[in-house]
């Protein structure tokens, strides 16, 4: 079980990344852009542009293995549990870095609506850990006597 756990962990710090990557990427060619006309420039002068932004392409990248590493996660975890754990975790450590790293804030009233959801994931998660461990040992002992 302890490998589809790490797979999550995995797939989340993936995804986070991604978010941040394609936020950084799209920061810089909006900054390279500053008026001028993306269509003016055609297909080639768009794939020249994301060349000279790869942290855009390495975003969308880590998005692709996120995929990867969360579909090996949703073979045994619950999606019940994995998704929310996956949203709302992620939604942390973006906040967090976007305040740090990209000047965005939140108001006290937000970091309150940051600080609930994340309880609540926390909840979700301590109590399906719960039941898994007790399904676990109930299938170990249903598996004995089947024998």
């Amino acid at each position: 079980m302890l490998k589809y756990v790490v797979a999550l962990i995995i797939a989340l710090a993936l995804n986070a990344a991604a978010n941040l990557m394609i936020k950084f990427g799209m920061r810089a060619i909006d900054l390279e852009l500053s008026g001028s006309s993306l269509m003016g420039n055609g297909v080639g002068g768009v794939v020249r542009l994301l060349l000279r932004h790869w942290v855009l392409i390495a975003g969308l990248g880590c998005f692709a293995l996120n995929v990867v590493f969360y579909a090996f996660a949703l073979q045994k975890l619950a999606i019940s549990v994995a998704y929310p754990i996956m949203v709302a975790s992620g939604f942390g450590i973006i906040v967090t870095v976007a305040g740090f790293m990209l000047g965005e804030r939140l108001t006290g009233v937000q970091w309150a609506g940051v600080a609930a959801i994340l309880l609540g994931v926390t909840l979700v998660a301590r109590d399906a850990g719960r039941q898994m461990a007790g399904g676990t040992r109930e299938t170990a002992h249903t598996d004995a006597h089947a024998e």
